[in-house]
């Protein structure tokens, strides 16, 4: 049995709890025979690496659109040189955090017009967009009690609470506009719990691409 190409993305506010579940679900994958790419962003390429150290700096210091052109363009090199590649080889492809944290950090977060997110979607993706996006959402009260004293936080996870609340709130929005795409899951429950949630939904994905 072979399954076509998918692209999976995990997004949630810092705190969310969502890096966690990456190792569960590419074992899952692995063990049903699907060759699975693990990426992030901003990262997943030598560039793109470089360019998070900068963008998650405290001591960065950035206009808002200059923060965003950057974050597209590391993206850029992602989908260009490890994305689409990954993708076109027939294999399955899980990145922590995609476009969704656009439209959440920059857009909610920062106040970034979304027109300006969108038409660097438009020419970075070319129309790709994710087959399946796990969206983990917490109240911020729990987010931050996960994140106090865990270690040094950066760039963004030093922002004010209003901030991360903007972010959650442009998340949900999302997640309300593409309801085929993004699949939210209350990751303030036991972690046993969120971890069959996210199964449950890559299941489902494999299941419709059966062949």
């Amino acid at each position: 049995m072979t399954h076509p190409a998918r692209f999976i993305t995990l997004e949630g506010i810092d705190g969310a709890g969502k890096t966690s579940h990456v190792a569960t679900l590419a074992a899952y994958l692995a063990a049903q025979n699907v060759d699975v790419v693990l990426t992030r962003e901003p990262g997943g390429t030598p560039l793109g690496e470089q360019l998070r150290s900068l963008l998650l700096d405290p001591a960065t210091h950035a206009t808002l659109d200059t923060e965003t052109l950057l974050m597209f363009a590391a993206r850029c090199e992602h989908v260009r040189t490890v994305i689409r590649p990954a993708l076109a080889a027939g294999r399955w492809v899980l990145s922590d955090r995609f476009t969704d944290a656009s439209f959440a950090f920059q857009g909610g977060g920062r106040g970034v017009a979304a027109e300006r997110i969108a038409a660097l979607e438009s020419w970075v993706q070319q129309g790709l967009q994710p087959d399946l996006t796990l969206l983990f959402d917490v109240p911020l009260s729990v987010a931050q009690d996960r994140m106090a004293g865990t270690r040094q936080l950066d760039r963004f996870e030093q922002e004010q609470a209003d901030f991360h609340q903007r972010v959650r709130q442009a998340y949900l929005d999302r997640a309300a506009a593409h309801p085929d795409r993004i699949t939210v899951i209350d990751a303030s429950q036991p972690l046993e719990q969120v971890a069959a949630a996210a199964l449950a939904a890559v299941q489902g994905l494999l299941t419709q691409g059966e062949a």
